[in-house]
């Protein structure tokens, strides 16, 4: 039973991870274009496109918020590791679960307000491009979901293996 939630939570993890990851490189690769044509249009051929910035922006904050779940995939905190890390191993376990759940919660907390903040921003406009403010803001209930889905699969594999470890030994 511990074996199958363990390779269930592999994968899952694993290819959720897979999937964000690519996604993140696409819109680093969408940003670097954008911001050369923003320096072309602006220094090199006068083609007074205004918008490059702000779109480079929005890019940026997709792709910061989205790469949360990959840190939460290889569970790098530096911070949280460093206490983790500090402890004596027999409360080490205890701990990691405790900050799994205080993680889990904040992520939860964090979806709520977003998508009501991401609610109230069809109301707002950007500035140059004319658009609600909808797609930018979505940014934080969408990457807060997908790191609260990675930390409860992550918290979930490490618990299965946990107690697979104490079976074997």
């Amino acid at each position: 039973m511990m074996r199958k939630l363990f390779d269930l939570t592999t994968r899952l993890s694993s290819r959720l991870n897979w999937l964000v990851e690519r996604l993140c490189a696409v819109l680093v690769l969408l940003m670097i274009l954008d911001v050369w044509l923003g320096i072309v249009s602006r220094y090199a051929i006068d083609l007074n496109i205004t918008w490059t910035e702000e779109l480079a922006r929005y890019l940026m904050i997709w792709g910061a918020l989205l790469a949360v779940s990959c840190g939460v995939y290889y569970r790098e905190h530096v911070g949280l590791m460093l206490l983790l890390e500090a402890l004596p191993r027999k409360l080490q376990k205890s701990t990691r679960l405790l900050l799994d759940v205080i993680g889990l919660v904040f992520f939860v907390i964090l979806v709520f307000y977003g998508v009501k903040m991401t609610a109230d921003g069809r109301t707002q406009y950007a500035t140059i491009f004319g658009m609600t403010m909808l797609i930018p803001f979505a940014a934080v209930p969408v990457s807060a979901a997908l790191a609260a889905i990675q930390m409860l699969l992550v918290a979930l594999k490490d618990f299965a293996q946990m107690f697979i470890r104490e079976a074997t030994s």
